[in-house]
C-alpha cells in the first residue's frame, strides 16, 4: 500500500476495480520507463520546481480561472472536515488558500463556467456524492447549486456550446456503473435528467467535439467489462448514439481534442489490472465516425495527465506503468503532424493521480498525485 501523509477514509469493498488497483500497488521511487531521453545533470527537461500546496493531494482537479489563477480542490486524505481549496498564482509561484468547500471529495468533477464560476460536482468519500457545489473567484467561496438525480463518481462533466454542463455515467459503490446522464443549468443551479448512454461506464472520457456534440470513449461497463464501443451525445436532441470501436479497451485514460477536430486517446488501464496498462494511442475521426491507431508511447501509463500545448503538440506526464505498479518520473510529446510519440523530459518527482492545468502563459502546471506518499510538491513545464 501506498503509505499516505493523510491518510484516506476507506472506500467501499469492490468499488470501481481499477480505483482499487490504483490504491494496492506497490510504488516505486523512481520511474523504470526506459525512455531514452536527458536526466537531470545533463540538458535541462522543460520542468522546475514551482510552490508548494498547503495540503497533500490525489484524485482532485486543477482549473485555470479567468484571471490566470488555477482553483486547487478537493484529494485531501483523513476524517476530518475539507481542508481549504487553493490558488495558484503563476506570477508569484506560489499557493494560498481560499474558500473551504462543503464537502472532501475524490474522482469528481470541476467544470469552469460561461461566467466564470467552478461548479464542482460528485465525487467519493465513504459513498458517492450527488452535491454540487460553486466557486465565485469574485468572493473566494463555495456555495451550493443543486443536486444530482444520480449520485456518482469517476464520471464526466463537459461544458457545452450553450453554457449547460453534460454529466454523464459514473458509479457508485460495489460494481455499479451508470448509464444515466444530467444536465446542469447554471442559469437555474439545478440538474434534468437527459437520454441514457447506450452502455453503462464509469472511467472514462468524454470530449467536447467542432460540431458540438460530445465523444464518450472507453471506462469500464457492467459485469466487469470494458466496453469498445464508443458514443456520441447530441445536445441538440439529447440522445446517444453508437459510432466506432476503440482498438484497445482503456478506462483512466486521457482524451484531448486536437486543433484539427480529431481527438487523441492515450493509455489507461486496459482490464482493471496493472499489467494491463496500455501504451498504445488512438485517434478519433469525427467525420468519419473512427478509431485508428496513432503511435505507441515509450511507456504503457494510465492515471496520467495529457495537456495541449500551443504549438499543436499533445503533453503526457507522469502516470501508473504496467507490471509492478512503479510511477512515472517520464514525459512525452505527441507530434500531430509526425503521429508520433517523442521523449518530453524527465518531472522533478514521479507522480500518478496528479493534476495538470495549461497557463496562460502556455506553460503547464503539474500538482500532487502520488508515488509512496500523497504529495504537496508542483512543478512548470515550459514548452522547448
Amino acid at each position: 500500500m501506498f503509505s499516505r501523509t493523510t491518510p484516506r477514509p476507506a472506500l467501499q469493498p469492490g468499488f470501481l476495480l481499477a480505483l482499487a488497483v490504483l490504491f494496492a500497488v506497490c510504488g516505486v521511487t523512481f520511474a523504470q520507463s526506459g525512455i531514452p531521453t536527458t536526466r537531470p545533470g545533463s540538458e535541462p527537461s522543460g520542468f522546475q520546481p514551482t510552490g508548494t500546496m498547503q495540503v497533500a493531494r490525489e484524485d482532485f482537479t486543477a482549473t485555470l480561472l479567468e484571471n490566470g489563477l488555477v482553483l486547487i480542490v478537493g484529494g485531501e486524505g483523513g476524517l476530518g472536515p475539507p481542508s481549504p481549496a487553493e490558488l495558484y498564482d503563476p506570477a508569484s509561484e506560489t499557493f494560498r488558500p481560499t474558500g473551504t468547500p462543503a464537502l472532501k471529495r475524490y474522482f469528481f468533477t470541476a467544470t469552469r463556467l460561461n461566467n466564470g464560476t467552478v461548479m464542482i460536482a460528485g465525487g467519493f468519500v465513504q459513498g458517492a456524492l450527488a452535491g454540487a457545489e460553486l466557486y465565485d473567484p469574485a468572493t473566494g467561496r463555495f456555495t451550493p447549486t443543486g443536486s444530482m438525480h444520480v449520485p456518482r463518481s469517476a464520471h464526466t462533466a463537459t461544458l457545452l456550446g450553450d453554457g449547460t454542463v453534460l454529466i454523464a455515467g459514473g458509479g457508485a459503490s460495489g460494481s455499479s456503473h451508470f448509464s444515466e446522464a444530467e444536465i446542469y443549468d447554471p442559469i437555474t443551479g439545478t440538474f434534468t435528467p437527459t437520454g441514457r448512454m447506450k452502455i453503462a461506464r464509469s472511467g472514462h472520457t468524454a470530449t467536447l467535439l467542432d460540431n458540438g456534440q460530445v465523444l464518450i470513449a472507453g471506462g469500464q461497463g457492467r459485469g466487469g467489462s470494458f466496453p469498445s464501443p464508443a458514443e456520441l451525445y447530441d445536445p441538440a436532441s439529447g440522445s446517444f448514439t453508437l459510432t466506432g470501436e476503440l482498438n484497445h479497451p482503456r478506462q483512466f485514460h486521457t482524451a484531448t481534442r486536437l486543433p484539427n477536430g480529431s481527438v487523441l486517446l492515450v493509455g489507461g488501464l486496459g482490464d482493471g489490472d496493472t499489467s494491463a496498462i496500455a501504451s498504445s494511442a488512438e485517434l478519433y475521426d469525427p467525420s468519419r465516425g473512427t478509431f485508428a491507431l496513432a503511435g505507441t508511447l515509450h511507456a504503457g501509463r494510465a492515471f496520467h495527465t495529457a495537456t495541449l500545448l500551443d504549438d499543436g503538440s499533445v503533453l503526457i506526464a507522469g502516470g501508473l506503468m504496467p507490471g509492478a505498479g512503479a510511477v512515472l518520473d517520464s514525459a512525452e510529446l505527441y507530434n500531430p503532424s509526425g503521429g508520433s510519440f517523442s521523449p518530453g523530459g524527465i518531472l522533478n518527482a514521479a507522480r500518478q493521480a496528479h493534476a495538470a492545468a495549461r497557463l496562460s502563459d502556455g506553460r503547464v502546471l503539474l500538482v500532487g498525485g502520488a508515488d509512496k506518499i500523497v504529495m504537496t510538491s508542483a512543478e512548470l513545464y515550459s514548452p522547448q
